[in-house]
């Protein structure tokens, strides 16, 4: 008899498992129907999704114009949905934006819903045209909280670079951004031609040899400034991360940012005023104790932040 009662004990817990699994399988505990991620062609960083009752949400996210033909046919790429749910649109499929809005239903296998409401937003972007560069600057040098530190531009010191081909020759240059599309992850790229002013020199950032405080040599320090590439190079632009990386045609990354006018803070009672847009990059110096103080720690060892201030033409 005991045996009996176990053996109808196990049989019973084993058919509980098997109904709940197939419940489990059959989604009728199921009342997910939440829009996870979804993408659009030309969409420019990712969107916000916010459920914001049981049975609406709202989409937040901006659509490239430069680079999308028209807002009344824009193609949605991708769609991830909550388990088991179902949406009334999915990839592939064109949607009208010309109003700004548009609306879709995403489905639970209960066969409950939630319409969300997309807000596609204009979005222009702000490279596309030509810049004038107006100054080079960096903050750079050892120990500054002990007063080793500066913020200066490049033409402040002219005894420290070659007369014919200093940053000097950089102050007349022209930037001219092109908008080719958007990647895959959201991302504005295009061409930037960077082209030699009036003088049709480029700067060579040659540091002389008679500022080498540690031999006769000059040095070399495209690596530091030659950050936007010479002639035409590739850019792309990623919001999410507040980046822009420039590939020079023979492959040469640099990465930095764009930002708009006001105080950068350096630390150490420095900062930086930018008068309208600048290219802002960190850079990687050593600190040099031995030589603080001088150009060239902050110039050839410690530079720390540098900045293309550009204006753009009319």
């Amino acid at each position: 008899m005991k045996y009996a009662l176990l053996l109808a004990t196990a049989c019973l817990l084993q058919a509980c498992v098997k109904d709940q699994q197939d419940e489990i399988n059959d989604g009728g505990w199921n009342h997910e129907r939440s829009v996870l991620n979804i993408a659009f062609e030309n969409q420019i960083g990712n969107a916000t999704i916010d459920n914001l009752d049981a049975t609406t949400g709202d989409i937040e996210l901006s659509i490239n114009v430069g680079a999308q033909p028209s807002m009344a046919d824009v193609k949605l790429t991708n769609l991830e949905l909550s388990y088991q749910a179902r949406a009334s649109i999915k990839a592939g499929d064109h949607l009208d934006f010309s109003t700004g809005k548009a609306s879709f239903t995403v489905t639970s296998t209960l066969g409950e819903t939630r319409t969300y409401t997309i807000k596609a937003k204009s979005f222009l972007e702000e490279l596309v045209g030509s810049w004038t560069i107006n100054a080079l600057t960096i903050y750079g040098g050892t120990g500054p909280e002990y007063g080793g530190g500066a913020v200066m531009k490049l033409t402040d010191k002219p005894w420290c670079w070659k007369d014919a081909t200093g940053p000097a020759k950089e102050t007349d240059n022209t930037l001219t951004f092109t908008l080719d599309g958007v990647t895959a992850a959201g991302n504005p790229t295009g061409r930037c031609v960077n082209e030699a002013g009036a003088d049709k020199t480029f700067a060579d950032f040659i540091f002389q040899g008679s500022m080498n405080k540690e031999g006769k040599d000059d040095i070399d320090l495209k690596h530091f400034y030659r950050q936007i590439p010479e002639g035409e190079s590739t850019w792309e632009r990623d919001y999410t991360k507040g980046t822009i990386t420039f590939t020079a045609k023979d492959g040469r990354q640099t990465t930095g940012s764009f930002i708009g006018s006001g105080e950068v803070s350096c630390g150490n009672g420095k900062s930086f005023n930018v008068e309208n847009n600048a290219f802002q990059f960190a850079l990687n110096g050593k600190d040099d104790w031995t030589n603080i103080y001088s150009d060239y720690d902050k110039f050839a060892k410690k530079p720390r932040l540098y900045w293309i201030s550009v204006t753009k033409k009319k």
